[in-house]
C-alpha cells in the first residue's frame, strides 16, 4: 500500500479532468456532489456492453452466467470493503436515498408505534431527514434532534440526553456534506444499543474517503453511494444486520425479488434478492466493484493523509481572506469539505465567478436546509476535495476567490 499517493500518476486515470474550462485548467472541487470516474471503472463498464451483457439469475446460457458472476462477484467485493460478515448483508440500492427509504418504509414501518421517538441531527442531508419526517407523520412518532455544538459537532454528552428507552430509530451522517464534521458513530451506535434502538447511518460522504469496518462499527444499517466514491452514478448499497434484513419485508414488488406467484398470492426470494426487484444494476455494480479495487489499490492511510495535507493547506489559505467565513469543525478536525461564504456576495455568484476561471466548486442549501437555517445562512459555497486534487486546484481557487472579491467590492 503507498504510504502516499502519487496524485500526477492518478490524474492520468481521469481523463474528463486533462481539459480547459472557459479557458482555464480545470480545477474540480466538487466532489462531495459527485466524484470523477477512472478510465478503469468506465473500461469494465464498456466490457460488460460489448463483450457479456446479458440478464442475471435466471438464464443458463454463457452470457447470464457471466453476467451474473460478475454481478454476485461485485456484491463480494463490496461485502469484503466495508467487511460485512455475510454477502446477504449487502443489497444494491439506486444509491444512498434509495436505501434510506427502503430501511424507513421497511424497517421502520413495521417497528415504530405512536409516542416512539426517532432520533436525527440538525446536520444531515434531505434523504436521511425526510423519510424519517414521514415515518413519524405516518405513526404519530416523536422526530427529535441531538444539539450541535457552535462549530456543528454533537458531543456525546448530548446524545446519552436525546436517545432514551422510547427510541426506536437513531439516523445519523458519518459524514457532513457541508461541514465537514465526522461524527463517532461507533460511539453512538453503544448509546443506541443500550436503549434497544438501531442506528441507520449514511455514509455516502466516508466510505469514499475512509476505511469503512460495519462490524467494529456496529451499526445496524449503513448506505452508500457509488458515485461519490469513483463509481457510476445509479447504484448505491444498503448493508444491514442479516437479522433485521430476514425479517423485513420488501418495498418493491416483481422481477428478481420473487420466489414464486400463484393467483392471489406470492412468495419473496432469499436474502439480499429479496430487496432487489426488477432487473438489478448490473454494470453498474461491476463499475462500481472496479471503483472499489480502485481505492483499496491506493490504500485509505495515503487517501486520508493526502485529503488532510489538502484541506488544512486550502483551509489556511481560504481563512486568510478578509471577509470570507468557513463553517464547521476547526482543520484538524473535518473531512475533505469546506464550506464558506463571503460577508457580502452571494453563494451563486462565487461559484459563477469562480468557474471562469476554471474551479469547480457547488453552491446551493446543498440538500440540507434545516442545516442552512441553523447557520443563519440561505445557501453557501462549498470545495471539497479528493485523490485527483492538488496544491495547484488549491491555489487556483483561492486566486479565483481573490478576484472574486476584488470585483465584487470595486465601485463602479
Amino acid at each position: 500500500m503507498a504510504e502516499t499517493l502519487n496524485v500526477n500518476e492518478i490524474i492520468k486515470d481521469f481523463p474528463i479532468l486533462n481539459q480547459q474550462v472557459n479557458g482555464k485548467r480545470l480545477a474540480y472541487l466538487d466532489t462531495s456532489a459527485t466524484s470523477q470516474t477512472p478510465s478503469q471503472v468506465i473500461d469494465v463498464i464498456s466490457d460488460y456492453y460489448q463483450r457479456y451483457n446479458s440478464n442475471v439469475h435466471r438464464g443458463v446460457h454463457t452470457l447470464g452466467a457471466l453476467a451474473t458472476d460478475g454481478y454476485e462477484n461485485a456484491r463480494e467485493t463490496v461485502r469484503r470493503f466495508i467487511h460485512a460478515q455475510y454477502f446477504e448483508e449487502i443489497v444494491f440500492t439506486r444509491g444512498t436515498t434509495a436505501a434510506i427509504n427502503l430501511v424507513a418504509r421497511s424497517y421502520g414501518d413495521a417497528n415504530v408505534e405512536e409516542g416512539d421517538e426517532i432520533v436525527v441531527t440538525e446536520m444531515e442531508h434531505h434523504a436521511n431527514i425526510v423519510p424519517w419526517q414521514e415515518l413519524a407523520k405516518r405513526k404519530n412518532a416523536q422526530l427529535k434532534f441531538i444539539p450541535m455544538t457552535p462549530e456543528g459537532e454533537v458531543k456525546i454528552e448530548d446524545v446519552e440526553d436525546t436517545i432514551t428507552d422510547r427510541t426506536k430509530i437513531v439516523a445519523i451522517t458519518h459524514v457532513s456534506n457541508v461541514l465537514g464534521t465526522i461524527n463517532d458513530v461507533k460511539a453512538i451506535a453503544e448509546i443506541a444499543h443500550a436503549h434497544d434502538a438501531v442506528i441507520s447511518v449514511d455514509g455516502a460522504q466516508s466510505t469514499p474517503h475512509m476505511d469503512i469496518d460495519v462490524q467494529d462499527l456496529d451499526v445496524d444499517f449503513f448506505s452508500f453511494s457509488g458515485h461519490k466514491m469513483l463509481g457510476p452514478t445509479g447504484i448505491g448499497v444498503l448493508y444491514g444486520k442479516r437479522d433485521l434484513l430476514l425479517d423485513m419485508e420488501p418495498i418493491e414488488y416483481g422481477g428478481d425479488m420473487i420466489d414464486f406467484v400463484s393467483k392471489y398470492d406470492a412468495s419473496w426470494a432469499d436474502l439480499p434478492t429479496k430487496f432487489e426487484a426488477g432487473t438489478p444494476l448490473i454494470a453498474e455494480a461491476i463499475g462500481l466493484a472496479e471503483a472499489v479495487r480502485y481505492l483499496e489499490k491506493l490504500g485509505f492511510d495515503a487517501i486520508q493523509a493526502h485529503e488532510k495535507e489538502l484541506t488544512e493547506y486550502a483551509y489556511d489559505q481560504m481563512n486568510a481572506i478578509e471577509g470570507l467565513e468557513i463553517y464547521g469543525p476547526p482543520k484538524e478536525r473535518r473531512a475533505g469539505v469546506i464550506t464558506f461564504n463571503f460577508t457580502d456576495i452571494h453563494p451563486h455568484d462565487v461559484a459563477t465567478a469562480v468557474d471562469t476561471e476554471g474551479v469547480a466548486v457547488r453552491a446551493g442549501h446543498h440538500c440540507a436546509q434545516p442545516l442552512m437555517k441553523w447557520l443563519g445562512q440561505s445557501s453557501t459555497a462549498r470545495a471539497s476535495f479528493y485523490v485527483y486534487n492538488t496544491k495547484e486546484d488549491v491555489d487556483q481557487l483561492v486566486h479565483a476567490l481573490k478576484q472574486t472579491k476584488e470585483f465584487f467590492s470595486y465601485e463602479f
